[in-house]
């Protein structure tokens, strides 16, 4: 017997999954995909990483100074991604099929483009920007080729990832994986035969391991049209009109999202430069290894959060607020549940997982990042919390919480409690602004201050949509929804 929903449309199998089945089931089945292609993102990351070191030291160091400036740009592709994301789910929801259609198409022309405006900004200003990062005579060259080459593909990229929103939103997230795949797949393949040359295909170095990254994303653009216009979403003419209206919503919702990102990637930036004063190259070594430890371990999370976000969204829609609750409780329990495993695990041998990562290493640089694993699984649990209670305030476009939640994060509390490790003898400068002398507390107090601040921002997150959700934050965000589609009078209810 059909699924019928509150407006008479029809529900999808998936949709009627998300707004009336199993939630830990349906949670962690839409999650899986979302995981295994952060996985797969950090498998290019490793094997390009490989190829560019048959290069030598100074083609990996030209491409790993240009990853804090691309973090930044992608930072500003976010919005229409979570945008997309947000809204699309939240029509479907509300069996708006050709409303979450047109949103779809509308996140794909946001994000040509701010990745065009950002992408020739990056084209444009590569030397001067790899130059402010502080790349030496060296390496500066090699950093701004591969940086501006990248810069022109950026467009291509957030093409790609607005409509894996719209999938991901629709909860779709297989579709999602696979243009990630074939995204990846392309960059992996083309990695070797453009930087070292094959056949007629001469060796371009750096240049060709850019080109490589920008034929991957075009591949996966491709396939994500290819699935859009195909029976996985059914995108046609119909849903090509754009409105000022529907533009205004995916900034609103997306930006703050872009915001927190920003926020996140300064920090970490004057972080390095606190680690460095404090605990000169050893501090470096385990605050490097620490951070890469760490980014793979919260990738469960970081699928349960997306996963959750999409759930909730369209639980709004379908006016549905008490299941959309009860989902993101389902997500703490889940992604701090699963992160508490991992940092168990973690606790228990931090030695090895070290040695996983870098071999050789040895003396305090061992010493140091044994203690920092240690401390890191403290917070673990918090990191999943918190990523599964932001996932509810931006399902019902609350994102502007997440925005907040961060800098207080960063700033107020990560920033100055890290600052107390610097020397108590003298001012220190910070990418040329001079800080106060600290306590010269050394390096456990950027550990703990990492680990604290995300304790923190897990109990300060958790009271306040305590307090969110007794205000009515679900109730009143379907009834935005179900305003918004009231006042829409361009949906086709045969979409």
């Amino acid at each position: 017997m059909p699924v019928v929903g509150k407006r008479g449309a029809r529900m999808s199998d998936r949709r009627a999954a998300i707004v009336e089945g199993s939630i830990p089931r349906t949670l962690v089945g839409l999650a899986l995909p979302l995981v295994a292609q952060n996985v797969v993102r950090v498998a290019q990351q490793v094997v390009d990483t490989f190829w560019l070191g048959r290069l030598g030291e100074t083609a990996v160091a030209a491409v790993g100074l240009t990853i804090p400036v691309l973090g930044v740009c992608f930072a500003l592709l976010v919005t229409p991604f979570v945008g997309t994301q947000i809204l699309v789910s939240q029509r479907v929801g509300a069996d708006d099929d050709a409303g979450a259609h047109r949103m779809v198409v509308h996140g794909f022309v946001l994000a040509l483009l701010v990745g065009a405006l950002v992408g020739g900004a990056v084209f444009l200003g590569a030397a001067p920007v790899v130059r402010l990062v502080g790349a030496g005579p060296d390496v500066a060259p090699l950093a701004a080729l591969y940086l501006a080459v990248v810069g022109l593909g950026l467009p291509l990229a957030g093409a790609s990832d607005a409509i894996e929103a719209g999938f991901v939103g629709r909860g779709d997230s297989r579709a999602s994986l696979w243009i990630n795949v074939a995204t990846v797949a392309v960059n992996v393949v083309l990695d070797p035969i453009l930087i070292f040359g094959v056949g007629p295909i001469r060796g371009m170095g750096v240049r060709g391991a850019a080109l490589a990254t920008v034929g991957g994303y075009a591949a996966g653009l491709s396939l994500a049209l290819a699935l859009a216009l195909g029976p996985r979403m059914h995108l046609a003419r119909r849903h090509l009109s754009l409105t000022a209206a529907d533009f205004r919503d995916l900034l609103s919702v997306g930006a703050p999202i872009t915001g927190r990102q920003v926020v996140s990637q300064s920090v970490r930036v004057l972080l390095v430069g606190v680690v460095a004063l404090a605990g000169g190259a050893p501090g470096l070594a385990a605050y490097t290894i620490g951070a890469r430890v760490a980014s793979v371990a919260v990738l469960p999370s970081r699928g349960l959060g997306q996963a959750a976000q999409s759930m909730v969204g369209q639980n709004v829609g379908a006016d549905r607020p008490d299941r959309a609750r009860r989902t993101t409780r389902v997500g703490v329990v889940v992604a701090a549940g699963s992160l508490a495993c991992l940092g168990a695990a973690q606790w228990l041998v931090p030695a090895p997982v070290a040695r996983l990562f870098v071999p050789s290493l040895a003396g305090d640089g061992l010493s140091l990042t044994v203690q920092y694993l240690t401390i890191l699984a403290y917070g673990y649990p918090a990191i999943g919390a918190v990523d599964a209670l932001l996932a509810g305030f931006n399902g019902a476009s609350r994102t502007r919480t997440s925005f907040v939640a961060d800098l207080l994060k960063y700033w107020v509390v990560r920033l100055p409690v890290a600052a107390l490790a610097l020397p108590a003898t003298a001012s220190a400068s910070l990418l040329g602004v001079t800080v106060a002398p600290g306590l010269d507390l050394g390096m456990p107090a950027v550990f703990w201050a990492v680990t604290g601040s995300n304790v923190v921002a897990a109990v300060g997150v958790g009271a306040y949509y305590a307090s969110a959700v007794r205000g009515g934050l679900f109730v009143d965000a379907a009834a935005d929804v179900e305003t918004a589609a009231d006042d829409d009078g361009s949906a086709d209810p045969t979409d």
